[in-house]
């Protein structure tokens, strides 16, 4: 069951799929959750330490469950916007991942009731209290590099992830080999492109991360951050851009994440004359949506090209 599970699962367009046995998380990544939260890393985003208790036990958010399925789904743009332009994330050239993915969950979940009739899921992206790092490693995807990103061997990191939670019992896959680990040892390429020097080898410090300062943050940039902005408008991709692991990315071929063309074709001064009924036209279902028409016009207005 668990190889059919996973051919349809690569027929819908994942890239990868695994399978993780639904259980509470070790003690270890329990210790780091908590030691990164307590110091603060987390920044404003207090859902983090909200609902603990399931996000470090995947059978009380589910209860009934025993299986996690986990789902890796490429989106590396099939072209970038123009280097001297403004400057959003990867992930955010297309659709909102959140709907693309859950929607192939849903049908993935189809699938396994023509196999297991009375089976019951849910499905997840980035959407409730759920680990979905720790359990992608579980699941044999891939391991954690030292840009905290999910790097699957062969693929990279520009990949989202998702989480089917079922109550059936599937055969689990094998954990990424050790010596795919040591490939970051050494390295620290990441740790040194940081603009912000917010990642370190304990994590990511939040407070001074662009990527959750230009989406996350609400109220005015940190002069310090602003400093370091550069022509970015939304998100921040240097940590993944640098890693070796990325250097032969292959664009996606999930034609929802395809460059909105009307977004390419904006101009800086298009950009900054975004109103708010054109911030809805060009963005509505767009991962976008998430910074809000005031943070996106924050960030147009500090960063390189929009500073007086």
């Amino acid at each position: 069951m668990r190889q059919r599970i996973e051919q349809e699962a690569l027929r819908l367009g994942f890239t990868a799929c695994g399978f993780a046995k639904a259980e509470p998380v070790e003690e270890e990544t329990v210790q780091v959750l908590d030691r990164w939260t307590g110091q603060g890393y987390h920044a404003e985003m207090g859902y983090m330490e909200r609902n603990r208790e399931l996000r470090l036990d995947p059978t009380l958010l589910v209860p009934g469950c025993r299986t996690l399925i986990v789902v890796a789904l490429n989106y590396y743009p099939q072209r970038l916007l123009p280097k001297e332009g403004y400057q959003i994330a990867y992930y955010a050239y297309g659709a909102d991942y959140h709907r693309v993915v859950k929607d192939k969950l849903h049908q993935l979940l189809a699938y396994i009731r023509t196999l297991v009739p009375d089976v019951k899921g849910r499905a997840f992206c980035d959407t409730a209290p759920l680990l979905e790092r720790y359990w992608a490693v579980k699941a044999g995807l891939g391991f954690i590099g030292r840009n905290r990103t999910l790097i699957i061997p062969g693929q990279g990191s520009y990949c989202f992830l998702g989480v089917l939670a079922i109550d059936a019992e599937v055969e689990t896959t094998e954990h990424i080999e050790p010596q795919h680990v040591k490939v970051c040892e050494g390295c620290n390429r990441c740790l040194k492109a940081c603009p912000t020097g917010a990642l370190t080898t304990e994590g990511i410090d939040c407070r001074h991360c662009l990527s959750y300062l230009t989406i996350e943050h609400r109220g005015p940039l940190p002069a310090e951050a602003i400093g370091k902005l550069g022509n970015r408008i939304y998100g921040c991709d240097t940590c993944q851009q640098v890693c070796p692991h990325n250097s032969k990315a292959v664009a996606t071929t999930e034609d929802a994440f395809a460059m909105n063309e009307e977004i390419a074709s904006l101009t800086m001064a298009d950009w900054h004359a975004l109103t708010p009924e054109r911030y809805k036209e060009l963005f509505g279902g767009s991962a976008i949506e998430r910074a809000g028409y005031d943070g996106l016009t924050r960030n147009i207005a500090v960063s390189k090209d929009g500073q007086e």
